[in-house]
């Protein structure tokens, strides 16, 4: 009916195939449509997948063989992936945040134009996907103030301090629950801490200090990337010229005892906050 319409005032009518289930009703909804008469039809990523550094290639190329329309595409396309769309048979090339969001839209779009006449991508740093195994990367350029953005203003560990100026933290968490001065599982749980894990441990908020300059010490051998103490911490001056990144809710002269109470790698609640081990942490001045 649209389709019919349209024609009434010399106009064309593009269908887009986001949200059908699979790659074959995809490419059958593309035949139907073109029998219609649809001028074009338009493979798009849902943001879910966009999420998920996912692309929709091998869609396109299906849709692509099986109609004679010209075959658009759209959903997280940027410099680096509008080669493969061309190459995967899109005529038509939609582009979003990789020109609306540069601080230069003239000359991301000249960018973005040059790849699609040439085919030789050009790389982009801010307008991409990162697929698990870049989340870490993509959180190391991001501020703790713009995660927080991000998740509507809630995420922060109220009262938690960075110890050291002018470093900056990423990493899963690894949890402790210990008694305020028992350091005892925070010590074992360096040995169980995987290279770039962040120690998370709730001491109660209260003295005395459950982490110090030897722990911190063994952390730095481990490359574990940082803790996270809502309780207190000793050493400091040492631990500012290891620039290690340590957050904590109190700084104490006096250590505690190490009597063994505790837990590992179960939840925990700081400042409002659930804090789960797997989950990612971002410290910096902030």
């Amino acid at each position: 009916e649209c389709i019919e319409a349209a024609r009434r005032y010399d106009a064309k009518i593009a269908v887009d195939l986001l949200g059908l289930e699979s790659r074959e009703k995809m490419v059958q909804r593309a035949k139907q449509v073109e029998l219609m008469g649809a001028s074009s039809v338009c493979v798009h990523t849902p943001i879910d997948m966009q999420m998920r550094a996912e692309l929709p290639f091998d869609d396109l190329k299906a849709v692509a063989s099986a109609v004679s329309i010209p075959v658009a595409v759209a959903g997280g396309i940027n410099s680096e992936t509008a080669a493969d769309a061309i190459k995967a048979g899109a005529t038509i090339i939609i582009v979003g945040g990789a020109i609306t969001k540069s601080p230069d839209a003239k000359a991301a779009t000249e960018t973005i134009k040059k790849v699609i006449a040439t085919g030789i991508p050009a790389k982009t740093t801010f307008f991409k996907r990162a697929d698990e195994k870049g989340i870490a990367e993509v959180l190391a350029k991001t501020s703790a103030a713009d995660v927080t953005e991000a998740l509507h203003n809630t995420g922060e560990l109220v009262g938690i301090n960075p110890i050291v100026q002018g470093v900056k933290m990423v990493g899963r968490a690894l949890t402790v629950w210990t008694y305020p001065g028992d350091w005892s599982k925070p010590v074992e749980a360096i040995d169980i801490a995987e290279e770039g894990q962040v120690i998370v441990i709730d001491a109660g908020g209260m003295p005395p200090a459950v982490w110090g300059e030897k722990a911190t010490k063994s952390c730095l051998q481990r490359k574990v990337a940082g803790v996270v103490i809502n309780g207190a911490i000793r050493d400091v001056a040492n631990i500012r010229q290891m620039k290690f990144p340590a957050f904590a809710r109190l700084i104490t002269a006096a250590a505690g005892e190490p009597k063994g109470q505790g837990m590992i790698a179960v939840p925990l609640k700081i400042g409002g906050q659930c804090i789960r081990t797997g989950d990612w942490i971002v410290g910096d001045d902030d």
